[in-house]
């Protein structure tokens, strides 16, 4: 299993759709940098958000999940709280192949501010836009900015393809759309 490069990433890019919409080189000039990078994609942040609140005294329960524990903003700039964090989305929409594994890590300067960025791995044939969960783990408020970049996906090609894929599985998250919170 090898990880793919730029050369690979454009060409199932651009003639399979494996990332709609696909920015080919790194835009950087005043942003937050996000688009095709030599080993990955560097995904942005869409402008929706689900802030994690607990003004209604919910309990997070995977399998009773309560979405009061959330409050929707649709916003250029989201603001963090201390000890806390957020649900988003990549603007991006991710068509992964059979035989190739997505991981996803945060970029630098968000992780410099405190900011840890977790994406659980795109399975094999998974596709959707890509919900991620940004936790402020410092005392203070924090930005996050829309449209800009915030994670960088590496995309990782096995031998052969595998026996059985997300999509074989009717996954239940596939094709989401939106910040998609947890289902049983």
């Amino acid at each position: 299993m090898g990880i793919m490069p730029d050369t690979w990433i454009r060409d199932m890019a651009q003639t399979k759709g494996m990332i709609e919409p696909f920015v080919d080189r790194q835009e950087r000039e005043g942003v937050i940098s996000y688009g095709l990078s030599s080993y990955g994609y560097d995904a942005r942040v869409a402008d929706e958000f689900k802030i994690f609140t607990n003004v209604y005294n919910a309990v997070v329960d995977p399998k009773a999940f309560d979405p009061s524990g959330f409050v929707d903003v649709k916003t250029p700039v989201c603001v963090i709280p201390p000890n806390s964090f957020v649900l988003a989305r990549t603007v991006e929409y991710f068509r992964v192949p059979r035989d190739v594994l997505v991981i996803c890590l945060g970029k630098s300067t968000y992780a410099r501010c405190g900011l840890i960025v977790n994406v659980t791995p795109l399975e094999p044939e998974w596709e959707g836009h890509v919900t991620v969960e940004v936790s402020n783990t410092t005392p203070l408020p924090a930005k996050v900015y829309a449209n800009e970049g915030l994670c960088q996906f590496l995309f990782l090609k096995g031998d052969s393809p595998c026996e059985t894929s997300y999509a074989d599985k009717a996954g239940k998250y596939m094709r989401q759309t939106g910040v998609t919170l947890p289902r049983l």
